[in-house]
């Protein structure tokens, strides 16, 4: 298991902390699928006993980033073809939704925003920075599903988006991403239209978009 570095933040708990650690190490790669978290090698690293760490893996498991597998601890998930379809057909219907009903409570500096994101995204597919890529794309989605105006929709857009975070990257590379450049360029379009059918009906297109392009790179193996 590579060292993780606990993150440091005086208000979490110590079982909050242990989750933020993995969950951002697997989001980043450093954990990849399959790859076992080793619950010894975790208390020893952290001199801790191991019951926050087991309230950890129950966390992470519930949250779909690891499986506990008795007898052997707790593996990274993987990714299916099924997981890739249920999670953008989730995606769609919520950010569309979200897409729609954000309409009347987006501002222009809202739309400005996002303007400036895309092209951001632009730039960093220029450098091939794929990391750069989907934190923007994520920044782009995020303004109208906050704006819509339901926190609890927010934040389950928001664990999902992460928890399939490390899959994703795999579409911000040069030649997969422009479509979805394109089609953020009309979502901002449908926006400044004021048209909400219009606005939700692009949002799911890009979803679906993206689920098209994962499950094509799954199908190589």
């Amino acid at each position: 298991m590579p060292k993780l570095k606990i993150q440091i933040d005086n208000h979490m708990t110590l079982r909050e902390k242990i989750v933020e650690t993995i969950r951002n190490a697997i989001v980043n790669g450093q954990l990849p699928a399959g790859s076992r978290v080793a619950e010894p090698d975790l208390a020893g690293r952290f001199g801790i006993s191991r019951t926050p760490i087991r309230e950890a893996f129950r966390q992470l498991e519930s949250e779909g980033f690891i499986t506990v597998i008795p007898r052997k601890g707790a593996i990274v998930a993987s990714l299916s073809s099924k997981d890739v379809s249920d999670f953008y057909d989730l995606k769609a219907i919520l950010e569309g939704y979200a897409a729609r009903a954000a309409v009347p409570h987006l501002t222009e500096k809202d739309i400005a925003k996002m303007e400036s994101l895309n092209h951001q995204i632009e730039a960093a597919v220029a450098k091939k920075d794929v990391r750069k890529v989907l934190a923007h794309h994520n920044e782009f989605h995020d303004i109208f599903v906050k704006a819509c105006g339901n926190e609890k929709l927010h934040t389950i857009v928001q664990n999902l988006v992460m928890q399939f975070q490390r899959f994703r990257l795999i579409l911000a590379v040069p030649g997969r991403i422009e479509g979805s450049i394109q089609q953020h360029w009309e979502i901002i379009d449908a926006f400044r239209k004021q048209d909400g059918v219009l606005a939700e009906s692009l949002v799911q297109k890009n979803a679906f978009y993206g689920k098209k392009i994962l499950l094509q790179e799954l199908a190589k193996g």
